[in-house]
């Protein structure tokens, strides 16, 4: 009796392990599928935005230090030139 429960959880087992294997090739076919239809490769994109957001980064401390320097000159607040210019709290 015991082994008939035994051959019943490997045969059990070994139906998830193909279902499985099915899915992991259907998974893998949508994959192959949607990476050729991207216009470029994933990695080259990442990285582009990655840079374009380091670059965006060291713009926008530049223009807060002169809207900083600008403040400072005429004895106000930097905020109230950040507002004269147009730049906000999210900006």
């Amino acid at each position: 009796m015991a082994s008939e429960a035994k051959e019943k959880n490997l045969a059990s087992l070994r139906d998830s392990i193909a279902n499985l294997e099915m899915q992991q090739a259907q998974l893998e076919s949508e994959l192959a599928s949607t990476t050729s239809k991207l216009k470029n490769d994933p990695t080259a994109t990442v990285k582009r935005h990655i840079r374009l957001l380091h670059e965006y980064n060291e713009i926008k401390d530049i223009g807060q230090g002169l809207m900083g320097l600008i403040a400072e000159g005429r004895g106000v607040r930097q905020i109230e030139v950040e507002r004269e210019f147009g730049a906000g709290e999210k900006d």
